[in-house]
């Protein structure tokens, strides 16, 4: 299983708002880029609504960025549109079998390893901005109309 698409999406979408700064970027023309559908786009326009990330007026259509570009991080995105619950990167199986030494000491034994890797993530994630996804992106671009 790999964590939701929700987080590659609202990467895209604010990448996209930012690109796009001097046209409007509905729900239509984002699902475009994202090749999904309107209904999906909006949803997670809510969610990084919700974060204030983004600004949307009822009514209005399209979107802009709520935050400056090296203020928005990976690490907020993530949180935003709810790739997992806090701290539950990795699940572990509940109710192993309390009389098999395994099923007994599993959980403490690898708990702690899920959560030091879920802290690296989180980490790596706060150091990566919005505005290095960009830069990037249009670096890529420019590369391919040479």
């Amino acid at each position: 299983m790999s964590i939701s698409s929700r987080f590659a999406v609202g990467i895209h979408i604010l990448s996209l708002i930012e690109i796009n700064k001097s046209g409007v970027s509905t729900s239509e023309f984002l699902a475009g880029s994202v090749n999904t559908n309107p209904v999906v786009i909006r949803k997670i326009m809510g969610m990084l609504k919700n974060a204030g990330l983004v600004n949307v007026r009822p009514g209005v259509a399209g979107a802009e960025l709520a935050k400056d570009l090296s203020q928005i991080t990976l690490l907020d995105v993530y949180k935003a549109v709810d790739v997992v619950k806090e701290d539950e990167l990795f699940s572990i199986h509940e109710h192993p079998n309390p009389a098999c030494p395994v099923g007994r000491n599993i959980q403490d034994a690898i708990g702690p390893f899920f959560s030091i890797a879920q802290t690296a993530l989180e980490k790596a994630l706060g150091n990566v901005t919005i505005k290095d996804v960009v830069k990037d992106i249009i670096e890529k671009e420019q590369l391919t109309e040479k």
